[in-house]
């Protein structure tokens, strides 16, 4: 038993060093991959930087232009936007490092959700990016310039100008991922649609607010940014319906109803044909420990149908644990694979971290 425990011990060392060696070697790719962009991107800084402030230029008035205050600023600031871009521009091939890094750790239905969410969420940020920079840019600072006193010469300093630029991108690309976080906190069984729906006048109370402090003090540019945030919000709620887990669309049924589903069953077809690994007792010592388990598991069964649906749950995952240490791991599947249909979400976790154990034995 000494010997099987330390050999165990050894392989999960082993598993655990080759996911960092895995996970150094995606990040220097997106490194990479952003230093390469930065390059190509360099000898347009200058371009680059007109483009962005193209919004608060276009509003200043004749003759006058922006100022830069530092010794280096003239070649840091356009520096500094240009690595922006290149992160901005290489989100894609990032992603893409970090799906390949997670993909083998999800199951098949997770693979089916989560790179649709990392695409959509990415084209959301861009989406952010654009209005603030097309709609949201030109109201402020024409707003902002029209209100000078008399006299006063607005002349922005490009570093300062850059630090809000950014700010206001990074705060509406955030904005512009509300969808994305609804449907997450749904899917994950914090929330539900119907949660959401009896919070919408807060939610929308909180988008004016949002917008308040965001935009120039009219109701104009308020309600600019406070309608798509509502509308985000809105859409959210109408695609977390299609995300709600099994416990939640099944709380109506019995519980042992809940427990016997057509996916658990399949797998369970699947996994009796698996071989059971070689035992570590002696014969004597596995019938002493399957008959103490299945006097456990009688004791645990007497009552299961007066507890609820996550304390059901949790005996299955003790269950689960027991049949683990007799080396019965396709027994032990098949009951953490029924906590991921029914269980809560710290239960799904844990189910989740258990079978990951199994699977790098």
């Amino acid at each position: 038993m000494t010997e099987y425990k330390a050999a165990d011990r050894t392989d999960n060392e082993q598993s655990f060093i080759s996911h960092l060696i895995e996970l150094r070697d995606r990040l220097l790719r997106i490194i990479i991959a952003i230093t390469i962009a930065t390059i190509l991107l360099f000898p347009f800084s200058n371009t680059i930087y007109l483009y962005v402030a193209a919004p608060l230029m276009n509003q200043l008035p004749a003759g006058s232009g922006m100022i830069a205050v530092g010794v280096t600023t003239p070649f840091m600031t356009p520096f500094k936007l240009t690595l922006l871009a290149a992160v901005i521009l290489t989100i894609p091939y990032t992603l893409y490092q970090i799906w390949g890094f997670i993909a083998p750790g999800l199951y098949l239905r997770e693979r089916r959700l989560i790179m649709p969410l990392l695409l959509s969420s990415t084209l959301l940020f861009y989406t952010g990016i654009l209005f603030v920079y097309y709609l949201v840019f030109p109201i402020i600072f024409g707003f902002v310039i029209a209100t000078a006193p008399p006299g006063i010469a607005v002349m922005t300093d490009i570093s300062q100008y850059l630090d809000f630029v950014l700010a206001l991108f990074l705060a509406f690309g955030i904005i512009f991922e509300i969808p994305i976080a609804t449907i997450l906190l749904v899917w994950m069984g914090i929330l539900t649609p119907e949660m959401l729906v009896g919070q919408r006048s807060y939610i929308i109370v909180g988008a004016f607010t949002i917008g308040m402090f965001l935009t120039p003090p009219d109701p104009f540019s308020q309600t600019l940014l406070a309608v798509p945030m509502w509308l985000l919000f809105e859409a959210g709620v109408f695609f977390s319906r299609f995300f709600v887990p099994n416990s939640q669309l099944l709380e109506s049924t019995t519980p042992m109803d809940i427990t016997v589903s057509s996916q658990v069953s399949e797998q369970k077809e699947i996994l009796s044909a698996l071989p059971i690994s070689k035992p570590v007792f002696t014969d004597t010592e596995m019938e002493m420990e399957l008959d103490a388990a299945e006097k456990q598991e009688i004791q645990l069964q007497k009552d299961i149908t007066d507890l609820s649906i996550e304390e059901q749950m949790e005996v299955k995952i003790k269950q689960a644990h027991a049949l683990r240490q007799l080396e019965n791991e396709t027994g032990a599947r098949a009951l953490l694979y029924e906590v991921l249909v029914a269980g809560n979400a710290e239960q799904r976790l844990v189910a989740k971290n258990i079978l990951n154990q199994i699977d790098s034995n």
